[in-house]
């Protein structure tokens, strides 16, 4: 996987009406910043789901977990974000924690969580799948694209395009 070239700042000024989480997220994982369209779970201190959606292929898309904010258990570590990048997958927003960052960030792969947490969370796959959810003020809506750089995360219908409004300083 390359870089991505684009930049949040750049994009919302292009599209000053996209939504922008208001979530403080750390990176984790050499890329840090991906795109692509949005696939959701809703868990709690489960990652069972994520297990599953990890070892689906994917052309590309961001897994966006709504794991409540929960700081209990890790809902990816190492061993799943390997998964997942090896599946195709553009990156992983997680709302709630992971493990294993030390080896997340040798990665390709990018990955934002609110933090750590060494535990592991339980494997019941208990949570809903490909449902709107909602943190950091935005609904993230399966279909729409996520852009996400070291600035922060936004959320459209459609991809951003244009020219960049002329700087006046």
């Amino acid at each position: 996987m390359m870089e991505q070239s684009f930049l949040n700042a750049d994009l919302i000024d292009i599209a000053p009406e996209t939504a922008s989480c208001e979530t403080d997220f750390k990176i984790y994982g050499k890329r840090s910043r991906f795109c692509g369209r949005i696939r959701t779970l809703k868990v709690f201190q489960d990652n069972g789901l994520v297990r599953r959606m990890s070892e689906t292929p994917s052309d590309g898309e961001v897994l966006v977990v709504d794991g409540g904010g929960s700081r209990f258990g890790a809902l990816m570590g190492d061993r799943l974000a390997a998964k997942a990048m090896r599946n195709g997958w553009a990156g992983v927003i997680i709302y709630g924690v992971i493990r294993d960052s030390v080896e997340i960030n040798q990665l390709d792969f990018g990955v934002k969580a609110l933090g750590t947490n060494p535990r592991k969370s339980p494997t019941e796959y208990q949570g809903q799948t490909d449902i709107p959810v909602s943190f950091g003020e935005v609904i993230f809506t399966p279909g729409q694209y996520l852009y996400s750089d070291e600035d922060g995360i936004l959320v459209c219908d459609n991809p951003i395009e244009g020219e960049l409004p002329p700087i006046d300083y």
